[in-house]
């Protein structure tokens, strides 16, 4: 499939201006600038796609606005010492209905994705997490999606899809290829009791924002499982980022941000990255998409340092610990990488479901194994159990 179709080039007197500015991003990064000129993905690892799609925006229209003014502050940064085999394809022609935009993002990814390029998404409102979601259906892999995110957004089975219904319609979408879906940093006062016990029932992860900040490290197994990261800037607390229609008091320091993505780049298995909600009418000179930019820099700064160490079919190179319960049945293998030092759990899956192959090695952490060792079961281990099993 020929993608230059979806696209229409930058403007060359905004983002054709570094030539001489060796030094910052925009000299580093390969642009789409000229209609007759799409730019040669040959050896492309990260593309960044702009997304200017707000129909399914939820009291935050205008959020169309943000992919150029992020890009802008994105242009502006230092190169690190690392190789940048970057490209900016420029923004999605958007479709006669919100539907169409969907397809088309959705296109776009797949054909990427199988060319081993990981597209980094400019939206836009969060509702286009789910033409990410769906840009997996045909690589016929089950996937994770992790959620930086206040809400849930998971809607009723009725409304249509909007940006605060969007992982109800994954969730209720045939066929089904989600294995796991995890929340951080949700607030209680906007999503209640019911909604927590329904993430419970279905086994997937939510986890609180006081919970999160209280030790930050524990994010990193979390997003390492991730196939898909969707972060919604309503998560980041207004004074850090106030360019959002539904910002409020509470939320992550933009610093904590910028290390949970850069958690993101350091996955050897994420293969796809959303920033939305991010809406310029409502900033405060540019604050928001000048901290997307700084996070897109933590992100590319940690994809250029990932250490290649899943353990998925060769152990060389591994630690490994034996965990027997004495309350059951269950034995816990565990596996450290001597390369990074960090940690997985294996999980035994029945030959049955050979689909789940490539989730029973889960991510965790030190505190895990040490909870295991005081003959407790590690959470993760046992959701990620009952899902396979």
């Amino acid at each position: 499939m020929d993608i230059s179709i979806f696209f229409k080039p930058l403007d060359p007197s905004r983002f054709d201006i570094y030539e001489d500015q060796k030094t910052v991003l925009g000299h580093a990064v390969k642009k789409f600038l000229d209609e007759k000129n799409f730019p040669d993905l040959t050896g492309c690892q990260i593309a960044l796609i702009g997304c200017e799609e707000d129909r399914g925006s939820v009291m935050n229209d205008g959020c169309a606005k943000a992919p150029d003014i992020i890009r802008e502050k994105f242009y502006q940064l230092k190169k690190a010492k690392h190789p940048y085999h970057v490209v900016d394809l420029g923004n999605i022609r958007l479709g006669e209905s919100l539907k169409d935009t969907y397809a088309a993002l959705s296109s776009i990814m797949t054909e990427l994705m199988k060319d081993g390029i990981l597209p980094v998404i400019l939206g836009g409102s969060q509702d286009l997490t789910y033409p990410q979601y769906l840009a997996y259906q045909q690589l016929e892999e089950t996937v994770n999606i992790v959620s930086v995110d206040a809400k849930f957004d998971l809607g009723s089975t009725e409304q249509e899809i909007r940006s605060s219904t969007y992982l109800g319609k994954i969730i209720l979408h045939e066929p089904n290829f989600l294995f796991n879906f995890s929340n951080i940093g949700y607030q209680t006062y906007f999503v209640g009791n019911d909604q927590v016990e329904l993430m419970d029932k279905l086994f997937f992860d939510a986890y609180r924002l006081g919970h999160v900040r209280k030790d930050l490290e524990e994010v990193e197994p979390i997003v390492r499982n991730a196939d898909i990261l969707s972060f919604d800037m309503t998560s980041i607390r207004q004074s850090d980022a106030p360019g959002n229609g539904n910002s409020s008091p509470n939320g992550f320091y933009g610093e904590e941000a910028c290390q949970i993505i850069r958690y993101a780049g350091l996955s050897d298995k994420l293969t796809s990255l959303g920033f939305y909600e991010a809406n310029p009418l409502f900033d405060n000179h540019d604050q928001t998409s000048h901290l997307i930019a700084q996070m897109i820099w933590y992100f590319i700064d940690g994809y250029y340092n990932r250490k290649n160490d899943m353990p998925v079919s060769n152990k060389a190179g591994f630690v490994k610990y034996r965990v027997a319960l004495k309350k059951s049945e269950h034995e816990i293998i565990f596996y450290k990488s001597e390369k990074s030092n960090r940690w997985w759990m294996e999980v035994p899956f029945p030959n049955t479901k050979v689909k789940y192959h490539r989730h029973h090695l889960v991510p965790c952490s030190y505190k895990d194994y040490e909870t295991a060792c005081r003959d407790e079961m590690p959470e993760r281990w046992w959701q990620a159990f009952q899902k396979i099993s």
